[in-house]
């Protein structure tokens, strides 16, 4: 039993060493590859990560991978970026429970395990990938990039029988496989992949992300079931719209254009704290009357072992804190004519929406691990008042929520549809900032005949 309790306590003053100066590093670390990134020094940022030769190893080496697609994808590196996020996507397919890890996570806290990606963030890499297909134009390879972002979402939400989430769809992808089946002439699916996004959007994501139809999606959906020759499709539909729709002549080429704008927000954390209750036979119970929130843990410990001096206890959770952006709209301008870019995806709202769906799991979970630490800590102290206190510090010291995310993601998209000419194209995206100023990028391409281009910008904050 002493032996026991003796590597009990070990095991707990290393971990506190691993998480202490684990954790220091990492935001030493992430604070230098944030600020190159978020100022828009990706050649900086991007020799921090090849400098980087422990994160592609350690517990973080997703976010590395994450990061090095991103930054990849911003300096026009597309095959590179996809790469990488491949490599992410096999590192999210093939997460395991780490035994090690996880009964250290109990003694110290999540930041001791191989950062796990929230569910939104494992769509994202599709998303991320679909864009860079498109920019390579490989757009069967984007297809399939699409299609597994709603595979994907609808195996992860299997997961969760008692706690279903609110983000269970993506308009987006589905959006964008409609643009993609639009580009290549298949307006039959263009048509049905776009009234699938209408769908998400009018029922999910207006009532939870408060993301509304595009007004572009609208005419798209028109025109293909004009196309199509959908009769009464298309008089629905314009009726459901309140619009008309006019066949105009094709324009000589298209440019569909996604503009990313800010930054997602940022893992944060915060507590409660607990009273905790004792019964028999080990049952301790967390409860917190100003929240109604009740936790029992059967213990197995025994009248001796019971927390009889513990009154009050703090456990830490994860937040996430807003990063507002700087910029509020963008329109492409193109001769006399404005593309106003309309919202189609609201990460913010969908990492906030997320992480509060997963919160009495992530309760559960952290009133586990504080159930354990203060069970050791209570042992200890009987058997030796000193390592007792020591412990108590120690616990103290090693309650903390798992602040990691991909920091890199935009706070939304949006997108547009412009009509381009054959031959050399000058544009303007104009960005409207929070200010009032307005902020304007030159966007020049040549046009081949009958040819939809996708390009993506990215305003930082």
């Amino acid at each position: 039993m002493m032996l026991r309790n003796c590597c009990c306590r070990w095991m707990i003053y290393m971990s506190a060493a691993v998480v202490l100066t684990g954790c220091a590093t990492y935001y030493v670390k992430n604070i230098r590859l944030n600020q190159a990134i978020e100022t828009g020094q990706f050649e900086t940022a991007n020799k921090l990560l090849e400098k980087d030769t422990k994160s592609p190893k350690n517990r973080n080496r997703l976010l590395y991978y994450l990061n090095r697609g991103y930054v990849s994808w911003m300096l026009n590196d597309y095959q590179h970026s996809v790469d990488y996020l491949n490599t992410a996507e096999n590192i999210i397919d093939d997460y395991s429970m780490h035994l090690g890890a996880e009964a250290l996570a109990l003694i110290a806290n999540p930041m001791v395990k191989p950062y796990r990606a929230e569910d939104f963030e494992t769509v994202m890499v599709n998303c991320f990938k679909a864009i860079n297909y498109m920019q390579l134009d490989e757009r069967e390879d984007a297809m399939v990039e699409c299609r597994r972002i709603n595979l994907k979402l609808n195996n992860l939400n299997d997961k969760y029988k008692d706690h279903k989430n609110r983000y269970q769809r993506d308009a987006f992808a589905h959006t964008m496989m409609g643009l993609l089946y639009d580009a290549g002439g298949d307006y039959n699916n263009a048509f049905i992949a776009y009234r699938n996004a209408l769908e998400v959007y009018e029922t999910d994501y207006t009532q939870n992300f408060n993301v509304h139809p595009p007004r572009q999606l609208k005419l798209d959906i028109l025109r293909t079931a004009y196309i199509i020759g959908f009769g009464e499709e298309l008089d629905f539909y314009e009726r459901k719209f309140d619009m008309k729709y006019t066949p105009a002549r094709k324009p000589d080429a298209e440019m569909i254009f996604f503009w990313m704008n800010g930054f997602g927000p940022v893992k944060d954390e915060w507590s409660i704290n607990f009273t905790i209750l004792r019964g028999a036979g080990g049952l301790v119970t967390f409860v917190n009357e100003g929240l109604d929130l009740s936790f029992p843990f059967p213990l197995g410990s025994s009248e001796k072992e019971s927390f009889s001096d513990l009154k009050l206890v703090r456990v830490a959770f994860p937040k996430y804190t807003e990063r507002k952006p700087a910029s509020a709209s963008a329109v492409i301008a193109s001769g006399t004519a404005s593309y106003p870019l309309e919202p189609v995806e609201d990460i913010n709202a969908i990492a906030f929406k997320t992480l509060n769906d997963r919160f009495m799991r992530e309760m559960a979970s952290s009133l586990l691990r504080v159930a354990v630490k203060q069970a050791l800590e209570e042992i200890t102290r009987k058997e030796d008042k000193n390592a007792g206190a020591i412990l108590s510090i120690v616990n103290a010291a090693t309650e903390k929520a798992d602040t990691r995310n991909w920091q890199c993601l935009p706070h939304g998209i949006s997108y547009a549809r412009i009509p381009l000419t054959g031959g050399d194209n000058k544009l303007a995206l104009n960005v409207k900032m929070t200010d009032g100023k307005t902020v304007t990028s030159d966007v020049s391409l040549t046009a081949k005949p009958g040819e939809t281009y996708f390009h993506a910008f990215h305003t930082l904050n």
